[in-house]
C-alpha cells in the first residue's frame, strides 16, 4: 500500500499557522503579563498556563461542549457566523493555540523580564511609546526567547493528539493529523506504516531543536 503523506503536511500546516497566530497572539500578551499593574493579573496568568496541566482530554472535550450546535454558542456562531470549529480544520487550529499558548507566552515573559529595566526606563524617560519600545528595544533584546517560543509552540503542536482527536476527529484530509495517524495504524496492527509516520516527526522535531540550540549557542557567545 502506497505511504499517505496527507497527515504529515496536515500537521505541518496546523503546526505552522498555529505558530504564527500563537506569535501574534504572544508578544502583547506576554508584555502587558510581564509589566502590567493589574492587581489580578495572576489569573489571567493562570488561565494561560492551565494547558501545562489539565489533561487534554478535558481541554478537548470541553471545546467540543462549548462550540458544538447543540450548544447555544456554537449553535449561535454557526447560523449567524457561519463558523464551525466541530470536526473541521479551523477547530483543529483554534485548540492548537489555546493548547500551545503557554509554549509560546512563557519563554517570551521571561525574555521581557531578563531586560534591564535602565534600558525601559530610558526609553520612557525619552517618550517613547510602549510600541516602539517593544519594536525598537525589547523584541531585539530577546530574539533567543523569540525563537524558543516559536519552535516550543511548532513542535509542541506537532505532537498534538488528546485534543485535536476531541475536537476535529479523525477525518481524511481534514483533521486526520500524523499523531492521530499513527493511532490509527498501531490499533490496525499496521506497525511498518505507524514507525514511518513516528521517525518522520522524531527527526522534524530533533532537527528543529538541533538548529535551535546552535543559534542559542551562537547567540551567547557573541555576549
Amino acid at each position: 500500500m502506497e505511504f499517505d503523506w496527507s497527515p504529515l503536511l496536515l500537521t505541518l500546516k496546523l503546526a505552522s499557522i498555529t505558530t504564527f497566530i500563537l506569535l501574534l497572539i504572544g508578544i502583547p500578551l506576554s508584555y502587558w503579563l510581564a509589566f502590567s499593574k493589574f492587581r489580578f493579573k495572576f489569573v489571567i496568568d493562570a488561565l494561560v498556563s492551565m494547558p501545562l496541566v489539565l489533561p487534554p482530554s478535558v481541554l478537548g472535550f470541553y471545546l467540543l461542549v462549548a462550540f458544538s450546535q447543540q450548544n447555544v454558542f456554537g449553535k449561535f456562531l454557526y447560523e449567524h457566523l457561519g463558523l464551525q470549529f466541530v470536526f473541521s480544520f479551523e477547530g483543529l487550529v483554534l485548540a492548537s493555540v489555546i493548547f500551545s499558548l503557554p509554549f509560546m507566552v512563557h519563554p517570551i515573559k521571561s525574555g521581557l523580564n531578563s531586560v534591564p529595566l535602565n534600558l525601559n526606563e530610558a526609553a520612557q524617560t525619552l517618550g517613547k511609546s510602549r510600541f516602539i519600545i517593544l519594536k525598537k528595544i525589547l523584541i531585539p533584546n530577546i530574539k533567543p526567547a523569540l525563537l524558543s517560543g516559536i519552535v516550543l509552540s511548532f513542535a509542541h503542536t506537532i505532537g498534538e493528539f488528546g485534543v485535536v482527536l476531541m475536537i476535529g476527529g479523525n477525518i481524511p484530509n481534514q483533521t486526520r493529523v500524523a499523531s492521530i495517524a499513527i493511532y490509527d495504524e498501531v490499533e490496525a496492527l499496521n506497525y511498518d506504516t505507524a514507525n514511518m509516520y513516528a521517525l518522520i516527526l522524531f527527526t522534524i522535531s530533533f532537527s528543529i531543536l538541533i538548529v535551535v540550540n546552535y543559534f542559542n549557542k551562537k547567540h551567547v557567545s557573541t555576549f
